[in-house]
C-alpha cells in the first residue's frame, strides 16, 4: 500500500486488514494480501501496465520509484523517432509497471506502420 502511495502520490479509498483499493488515471487497483503463493514466474513476463507520463516528469518520477525502493529495470531499445520514453519497475510483488511518454494512441501508430 505504501509504495503506491508514494510512487503515484494517491490515497486508498479503501483499506481493509487484507485488502486496499486505489483508483490510479481511471483504473481501480485491488491489493490482495496473499501468503504462501509462488510469485517468481512474474519476473521473467514483459507483460506490463503502463501509465502515461510527460517526458518534463521522467527526472522527478525516476526519484520517486528509487525513494519507494521499487526496482528499476533496464528497458528495452527505442527507436526515438514515435516511440516516447519509458521508465520500467516492479512494485513490491513483482509486477512490471511503466511510465510512458506520448499518448496510446502514438504507440499504436507506431506499431502499425
Amino acid at each position: 500500500m505504501t509504495f503506491y502511495i508514494n510512487v503515484f502520490a494517491v490515497q486508498p479509498l479503501l483499506v481493509k486488514p487484507k485488502t486496499v483499493y486505489f483508483e490510479i488515471a481511471g483504473i481501480w487497483l485491488a491489493l490482495n494480501l496473499q501468503e504462501d503463493i509462488p510469485r517468481q514466474e512474474i519476473h521473467q513476463s514483459y507483460t506490463h501496465i503502463a501509465f502515461s507520463a510527460k517526458e518534463k516528469d521522467l527526472d522527478t518520477l525516476r526519484a520517486r520509484l528509487q525513494r519507494a525502493g521499487a526496482t528499476i529495470e533496464e528497458g528495452r531499445q527505442r527507436n526515438p523517432e514515435g516511440e516516447g520514453q519509458s521508465i520500467y519497475f516492479r512494485d513490491p510483488d513483482g509486477h512490471l509497471l511503466e511510465f510512458h511518454t506520448g499518448t496510446l494512441e502514438q504507440r499504436l501508430d507506431y506499431y502499425r506502420k
